[in-house]
């Protein structure tokens, strides 16, 4: 599949789904992935509970919710391959800030491979 036409043609809602070493869960909203040249995925993370947990975790799953009739979308089963904190990357990837965000905040860079991908509901094949 074609992951980065996927994800720039599909509108949706995503959650980022992590957990602590410990097995604490925690769920976020989060925008689409960046999906890279390489087949990586990435997202953008501040320094918040989901960044701490794949420090400690290096598992996550991405839950998609399409914007259609029905029932639709993924679940892509991560795990964390690195992460950078590149202002000038960062930047050039990002699609939207938040009025929330300070200008001095910790931003990174997390890639992730992917190592299953089931439909947003049922087994899947």
């Amino acid at each position: 599949m074609n992951y980065r036409e996927y994800f720039e043609n599909t509108k949706g809602t995503g959650v980022l789904s992590t957990a602590s070493k410990d097995g604490r869960i925690d769920s976020a909203l989060y925008s689409r992935p960046h999906v890279m040249e390489d087949g990586s995925f990435a997202f953008i993370m501040h320094d918040r509970l989901t960044h701490s947990n794949i420090q400690e975790n290096p598992y996550a799953v991405y839950l998609y919710i399409e914007e259609s009739p029905g029932i639709r979308g993924k679940r892509l089963y991560l795990k964390k391959l690195r992460e950078e904190s590149d202002p000038e990357l960062i930047a050039s990837l990002r699609r939207r800030i938040y009025r929330e965000e300070k200008k001095d905040d910790a931003l990174y860079l997390v890639y992730f491979t992917l190592e299953q991908e089931l439909p947003l509901v049922g087994a899947g094949e």
